[in-house]
């Protein structure tokens, strides 16, 4: 049993129907320090879903009997992702605007009275939602390289980070209209020109910085290598991080990592910030 907290303790009362959120989201220190972040999150994700073997069952339909679960037939990862959003959702997670649930039609109310959050996304963000590719590509594309083929029956510890990496992608890759709207507004009349002749492909180049890719490409192999390094006792490392054994033996591979976000994680944060983009301008 948790203990009870005396109320008159508290040296503060917090109406929390009126808080606000004051943080400075578009700054564009404070957006590459949450995705900076944000690459940490995924690849701790990544090293502790890799220690389990695919266990393709935790995603058939049905591979594992959930009774209860929302539809018949459900696999373990969708029961476990619903649930755990319903949880979340309770407690406004999916009230902030850097936040995308993957079955946003089936949030329940709030238990928490909602934040209120400064307006700095224009309407149409919220409606923009491509988790149903984020899932895709991690069931498809990124389980294959960073997990071992076969079933070790650790079915419950594997989509509880299955969950956690999925988590951490969306936001990443959502944080992309943070990002758009940045640009936006240090560009108006440039991206303004291109909004209203619908010009999807030169907002796509006038966003691309293919300099900055490459270095977060390099960046998070790096990151891979070194967060996936054995400590002897003696304080010895035991993978190197510049060596052919890092890339073979680390917990995670690299280059693995690398091409999740050269292939996947770059090109639909691009993708949300075209698709807010063309619709900036709408009432």
């Amino acid at each position: 049993m948790f203990p009870r907290v005396n109320a008159s303790m508290d040296t503060a009362t917090v109406d929390c129907t009126t808080a606000r959120d004051l943080s400075n989201v578009l700054s564009l220190n404070n957006i590459r320090q949450t995705l900076i972040r944000l690459e940490d999150t995924i690849i701790f994700g990544l090293i502790e879903r890799a220690q389990f073997a695919r266990n393709s069952a935790v995603y058939e339909e049905p591979g594992v009997e959930v009774p209860g679960c929302s539809r018949p037939g459900c696999s373990l990862l969708e029961y476990i992702l619903r649930e755990t959003e319903q949880i979340h959702g309770r407690i406004r997670r999916y009230t902030s605007p850097d936040e995308n649930a993957y079955f946003p039609e089936a949030l329940p109310s709030l238990l928490l009275p909602p934040i209120t959050y400064e307006q700095v996304l224009a309407p149409c963000a919220a409606s923009i939602n491509l988790n149903e590719s984020i899932l895709k590509l991690y069931l498809e594309h990124l389980m294959p390289e960073i997990t071992e083929p076969g079933d070790d029956g650790n079915y419950g510890s594997a989509a509880m980070y299955d969950v956690m990496i999925l988590q951490a992608l969306s936001k990443r890759i959502h944080y992309g209209k943070f990002v758009a709207e940045s640009k936006f507004l240090s560009q108006t009349e440039k991206y303004t020109r291109l909004i209203r002749a619908h010009d999807s492909e030169g907002l796509m180049a006038a966003i691309t910085d293919a300099v900055v890719e490459a270095k977060v490409i390099q960046r998070v192999a790096r990151k891979a290598a070194i967060f996936g390094q054995d400590v002897g006792a003696a304080g010895d490392v035991i993978v190197g991080t510049d060596s052919e054994a890092a890339e073979q033996n680390a917990k995670v591979r690299p280059q693995a990592v690398a091409q999740l976000y050269k292939d996947w994680v770059m090109p639909l944060t691009k993708k949300v910030e075209v698709d807010y983009l063309l619709r900036r301008l709408e009432d």
